[in-house]
């Protein structure tokens, strides 16, 4: 089954939601669709699911067009970020209920819950009702029924964005594993880059309402086509700045310059914008090829194992995310090292250069 959304575009009263937009999706692997709250991931899953109508373009299912096909004619399965279950049901008949609506007989409706309820260790909980379940069991019991059901398409909308982080970290490994081989093809929205890399696959980059990237996860991420794709593919935030170039040398401020190499250093002479992640810019310096920044500590942060630094450097605020605890006082001046090696350059429009 292929999913195939050909120049589709959604707009409200004059105002553009969804920008046209292109895009084929294979079943296989996860297609991931990554970007902030409000950039349009909701959008546009509620138009491939047939939820939303569109404004302009086509949806294809199997080179057929759905565009004006209901969304029970089209056959997906949609599970969002809060437990959608019928209270009254038990977690048998929510497991059942679009197998009952489809007219399935008794035995088989039998066979695909149990076999659902197994792969989600739902077993148990089967005669209980939503509210005798935890969170991660009532998002369970709505992904039993997606797999339950068959779909040729299933829409996963932050399907864990309001479990607690072990839930989430569980059921995260699971996901790929419970849709493999089953023909549908799955799409995942999250806002939430790392989560976007452990689900492998294919990622499309959205930013505003538009899809700014789209291919394997792993390679986007490590050449955004433009500095919109290297924003959304970084938490937190990459850093960015203005710099001069001339020769061969990057100019950020008075106190910060670098030799270039590569593609870089034979760019034009003149400013780009120079793209680092957080992860790439440390506390102490470990290489001696490393830009030392001299900045001021505005916010420090724990995380788990590790801490990050929001630090003033001239007009810029950049952030230093390290590994460990790092003894950082607010207020204080800190050294931060940046590898260039891991530097992405772009043109005043926007575009990858180096």
């Amino acid at each position: 089954m292929t999913l195939e959304l050909k120049n589709i575009t959604k707009s409200v009263d004059g105002i553009t939601h969804i920008k046209e937009t292109s895009l084929v999706l294979e079943p296989g692997h996860f297609n991931v669709l990554l970007g902030e709250t409000g950039a349009g991931k909701t959008s546009l899953i509620k138009m491939m699911a047939g939820l939303d109508p569109i404004s302009s373009g086509q949806v294809f299912m199997d080179g057929k067009d759905v565009t004006k096909l209901s969304t029970q004619k089209r056959n997906i399965s949609l599970v969002h970020q809060f437990f959608v279950n019928y209270p009254h049901m038990t977690v048998y008949d929510n497991i059942a209920s679009p197998l009952k609506v489809a007219g399935m007989a008794k035995s088989e409706i039998q066979g695909r819950v149990e076999e659902a309820a197994d792969i989600l260790q739902l077993r148990p909980m089967l005669q209980r009702r939503p509210q005798e379940l935890s969170g991660g069991q009532q998002q369970r019991t709505a992904l039993a029924r997606a797999i339950a059901k068959e779909s040729r398409a299933v829409f996963l909308d932050e399907p864990l964005a309001n479990l607690d982080y072990k839930l989430r970290e569980e059921l995260r490994e699971q996901l790929p594993e419970l849709f493999a081989g089953r023909g549908a093809v799955v799409v995942y929205a999250t806002s939430e880059p790392e989560e976007a890399l452990l689900l492998g696959g294919y990622t499309a980059l959205m930013n505003d309402g538009h899809v700014t990237q789209f291919g394997p996860t792993a390679k986007i991420y490590r050449n955004p086509h433009n500095l919109a794709s290297a924003q959304v593919f970084s938490s937190p935030p990459i850093n960015a700045a203005t710099i001069t170039k001339k020769g061969a040398t990057a100019t950020l401020d008075a106190d910060t310059t670098w030799a270039l190499t590569g593609i870089a250093a034979n760019l034009q002479d003149g400013q780009y914008t120079v793209a680092v992640r957080p992860n790439h810019i440390m506390p102490a310096q470990t290489d001696l090829t490393t830009v030392t920044l001299k900045g001021t500590v505005l916010v420090t942060e724990l995380s788990g194992s590790e801490s990050s630094a929001h630090f003033q450097m001239g007009d810029n605020t950049w952030v230093s995310l390290a590994r460990g605890i790092q003894p950082y006082q607010i207020g204080e001046a800190h050294d931060f090292y940046m590898d260039p090696s891991k530097c992405f350059y772009f043109a005043p429009d926007g575009a990858l250069v180096a």
